[in-house]
């Protein structure tokens, strides 16, 4: 009876932090999209060149930088390029 009890709090608390980490997951893939995408927009409609500045290059570590970051690690790559700072 007690393995019974044991076994089943065991899997209540395995799907409650599944639950937990697909939720933290999720919020943390549509971020990454979220600056990704913001990255290629400022590239394609040329938002960067109304202050002066190149386009910025979408290379692995800038993806990396968006992916982990998200919509802030974007910002911080525009502001590092106009700085004049290129990653």
């Amino acid at each position: 009876m007690m393995e019974e009890i044991l076994a089943i709090l065991l899997a209540v608390a395995i799907a409650a932090a599944l639950y937990y980490l697909m939720k933290k997951a999720l919020t943390l893939l549509i971020n990454a999209i979220a600056g990704l995408i913001t990255l290629w927009l400022l590239n394609y409609f040329n938002i960067l060149a109304l202050f002066g500045a190149p386009d910025i290059q979408i290379n692995l570590v800038s993806i990396l930088i968006c992916a982990l970051g998200g919509l802030p690690g974007a910002l911080i790559l525009v502001l590092l390029h106009l700085v004049g700072i290129s990653i």
